[in-house]
């Protein structure tokens, strides 16, 4: 196998990694085990009965481990009588604590409960947001300071028979992990292989490992990075998928899916969060319906020792490709909204993807999320369009009008009708017959390619192939269909096959069709992009899930920011509940929020502290001005 795909053991098929089996409690994660759903409470742990109450609404939903934050000795202390009282009430779901400053609480919670979660970057390691030149000497003496610290835990663990997740987040790196990787994936793999090693040394393998980012394309990588170092370690330690912080709504299942579906779709991960701001309750069905895509999935053995990759996999570079008008080289992917099912169409239909026409002033106006090329199929278009939007048309149609206003969509049977012309679309089907050597004679064609199969990932990926092999420079719209009429699983489904292959530069545009309204398929494309950060159309906020640290109401602050800004289009913006999910968390963040006692805000640019304690009532509007302080404020239109 070529090293630079190391991490996936079956590129062009489906295979599981076969990880071992860790037992949390009564749930065995790993091996052939189905994929695991979890989710973390909200409420404060010392509310013994609220604590309990919402563990059974999540556990009710399907939640199968439950995590509750441990911040000091005294939540986690109070973790047992939430257990025994669950168990009283005929739960005997696992249970998990939440550590990360206090390596004392993680001792006193592995009396109780069956699983421990420490994030390397801030147990025992030092996160002051410091710049330390680390000689090698002084590298070497923090690990062994860690070890001292981390150990205690380790030999517990083993003794009791407890579970561990070491969870490295991007935000969390220690000072130290900085100071020799930066804030990287690599950064992140080392983080989690440091404490791997210390658990080794004391013959301790009950872990689960995981490597959470709210940035989707540094979460991939990180996992994938991980894989491929513990399969030269001979390592093969079970999986917990997740992206952090990844907001609410639209947004948060889109990026969950995405990051979590692209790992799924190259058979990683043993267990999945789908991190929201909402009720955690809310979470579990999002899971389930992601997982259905990847249930029946055959095995499929390949032989990969001849493949090798025209990417990295481990750092994203899109793909080089000629240009076709504005498709392809240098031009942020495209989105197509679908019109061929309408009929006498007016510029009202237009509304759906992001244009609005005024009759008095005879003008169009753009919305943020516009799209860029209009499918009408055999219809005609009896007005004048913005100039920004490009009319796809089918072929029959198209050649006995010649009206140059649109552009040819060819079948692949009619292909041979457009060779030496230039400006046209060629639709391939991917699971029918096709040559790479007829596609070689149409370099001025934007390829739009589809696959009706369950499982996407590998079709689309085995063409990237053959197109690099050949040289062949085409851009490339993916296109997908669900019959699905369930709005979320249409979200979620669509989110995994794409997404996956935007993370690896593969796409210059994307082309989703199903029985939903213009509006939901546009702000999902444009959100599937976004997520992969290949396009950015919209503010982005970083917002974490609620849980027993958080000093504020997340759902209802994330709204009201939501309202004051959602109009500032590349802004992203980290609303964070607590200081462990703060400055850090935020990551790339260009402002934060983040809860720092109750009531009291901490406003950041960047990772800078900027203003300090301000009360919940006028934080908002502070950070508007913040926000204006710093150039980046924009009034919003009238609508």
């Amino acid at each position: 196998m070529s090293n630079n795909i190391s991490y996936c053991l079956n590129l062009l098929g489906y295979n599981r990694f076969n990880t071992r089996v860790v037992k949390v409690g009564a749930v065995e994660v790993g091996g052939k085990n189905p994929i695991r759903i979890q989710s973390m409470t909200t409420v404060d742990t010392m509310d013994t009965i609220g604590s309990m109450e919402e563990a059974i609404r999540i556990i009710d939903a399907g939640c199968e481990i439950v995590r509750m934050t441990a911040p000091s000795k005294k939540e986690a202390e109070n973790l047992n009588a939430i257990k025994l009282g669950l168990v009283a009430r005929g739960y005997n779901t696992p249970l998990v604590a939440d550590i990360h400053f206090t390596p004392n609480a993680a001792e006193v919670a592995a009396e109780y409960i069956e699983k421990i979660r420490v994030n390397p970057g801030n147990y025992a390691d030092k996160k002051k947001f410091e710049e330390i030149d680390y000689t090698d000497a002084s590298y070497q003496a923090e690990l062994v300071r860690i070890e001292e610290k981390f150990t205690p835990l380790v030999l517990k663990c083993k003794k009791l028979g407890r579970a561990m997740r070491i969870g490295t987040n991007h935000g969390s790196l220690s000072d130290r992990i900085l100071s020799r990787f930066g804030d990287t994936p690599e950064g992140m793999v080392e983080s989690a292989m440091e404490f791997i090693r210390i658990c080794e040394k004391n013959d301790y393998r009950d872990l689960v490992i995981s490597m959470k980012a709210s940035n989707v394309i540094v979460m991939v990588q990180a996992y994938r990075l991980l894989v491929a170092e513990m399969l030269k370690n001979g390592q093969n330690y079970p999986l917990h998928l997740g992206v952090t912080e990844a907001g609410d709504g639209e947004d948060g299942r889109i990026k969950s899916a995405v990051g979590i579906g692209a790992l799924l779709e190259d058979g990683l991960g043993d267990t999945i969060r789908v991190s929201l701001t909402e009720n955690s309750e809310y979470e579990i069905p999002v899971a389930r319906k992601l997982l259905k895509k990847f249930e029946g999935l055959p095995t499929i053995e390949a032989d990969q020792t001849e493949i090798n990759l025209p990417y990295s996999p481990f750092a994203y570079e899109r793909r080089l490709t000629t240009s076709v008008g504005n498709i392809g080289s240098g031009h942020v992917p495209v989105v197509i909204a679908d019109l061929s099912k309408k009929q006498d169409i007016t510029p009202a239909n237009f509304f759906g993807f992001g244009y609005t026409y005024s009759v008095q002033l005879d003008k169009w106006n753009l919305m943020d999320l516009a799209a860029d090329v209009v499918y009408v199929g055999s219809n005609k278009i009896e007005f004048e369009v913005p100039g920004t939007v490009r009319l796809l048309q089918d072929f029959s149609t198209w050649k006995s009008n010649q009206d140059s206003k649109y552009t040819p969509l060819v079948s692949y049977v009619d292909r041979s009708e457009m060779e030496g012309q230039s400006n046209y679309f060629l639709a391939i089907d991917l699971d029918a017959d096709w040559s790479i050597e007829e596609l070689q004679k149409h370099p001025n064609a934007v390829f739009v390619v589809c696959s009706s199969k369950q499982h996407k990932t590998p079709i689309f990926r085995k063409f990237r192939l053959d197109l690099a092999e050949y040289n062949i420079l085409n851009p490339i719209i993916l296109k997908v269909d669900y019959a699905t009429t369930d709005e979320e699983t249409f979200q979620l489904h669509s989110s995994s096959d794409l997404g996956l292959h935007f993370v690896d530069g593969f796409g210059d545009g994307l082309w989703v069709t199903g029985n939903h309204s213009l509006q939901f398929i546009n702000s999902l494309s444009f959100g599937i992009l976004q997520a992969t950060r290949t396009r950015i159309s919209k503010t982005e906020y970083i917002s974490c899930p609620s849980c027993g640290r958080t000093l504020f109401d997340l759902q209802e602050t994330t709204a009201k920011i939501r309202a004051r800004t959602s109009h500032l289009k590349g802004i992203k913006i980290g609303i964070m509940g607590c200081i462990v999910n703060g400055p850090g968390e935020m990551a790339d963040a260009d402002y934060g929020y983040v809860g720092v006692g109750v009531g009291k805000i901490n406003l950041y640019k960047e990772k800078t502290v900027v203003r300090k304690n301000v009360s919940e009532e006028e934080a908002v509007q502070a950070l508007i001005d913040l926000i204006a302080e710093h150039g980046d404020w924009i009034e919003p239109k009238e609508h």
